[in-house]
């Protein structure tokens, strides 16, 4: 099953870096595609885990347009933009 999410914060390489390697530790994951110029993210599951995803990425710093992204999710995602270019 494949689902696209259209994000917040996502600015470069770095950050893709690093939602890309959260995503893929999600056991259900098993593909994930990033494209930075129009803040999606599309994953490929084995099953309807949509919400267990979109948590993962609040987490991260980069929930879905539309929902609250408060000064907290700004900061992580700063810190994982950073973290994703040294890791890439």
């Amino acid at each position: 099953m494949k689902t696209d999410i259209q994000i917040e914060n996502l600015k470069c390489g770095g950050c893709a870096a690093t939602i890309k390697k959260g995503l893929l530790s999600l056991e259900n994951v098993s593909e994930v595609e990033i494209d930075i110029e129009n803040s999606i993210v599309s994953v490929t599951s084995t099953d309807s885990s949509t919400e267990q995803i979109k948590e993962k990425l609040s987490k991260l710093g980069y929930p879905e347009v539309g929902d609250k992204n408060t000064i907290v999710h700004k900061a992580k995602s700063f810190v994982s933009c950073a973290v994703g270019r040294i890791d890439s």
